[in-house]
């Protein structure tokens, strides 16, 4: 996959979470080339680190939000992804690191 492509595909996660989950801050990671040779990278899918700050993440447990995240992108989870790895924090979270 060339870099275009990946970031075709980073930007197309970006954009459907800041849109479904009203996200204040999203930074996306393609970790793909750390994973060469693995199943998933043959497969086309990619691996990727996010980090989510959303008031939708208010009052849900850690797992809650990582299900949040999971079902807007269940799309992307059968082909474009095959691993993400998340931070999910509510914005009173980000403000404290």
């Amino acid at each position: 996959m060339s870099s275009a492509d990946s970031m075709d595909r980073r930007s197309r996660i970006e954009a459907k979470l800041a849109t479904n989950l009203e996200a204040t801050y999203i930074e996306i990671m393609d970790e793909s080339h750390l994973h060469a040779g693995h199943e998933g990278a043959r497969s086309g899918g990619g691996h990727f680190r996010a980090t989510i700050v959303s008031s939708r993440f208010e009052g849900l447990s850690k797992l809650a939000a990582q299900r949040l995240v999971y079902g807007v992108l269940s799309e992307e989870m059968t082909g474009e992804i095959h691993a993400l790895s998340m931070t999910t924090l509510t914005p009173a979270q980000w403000a404290a690191r």
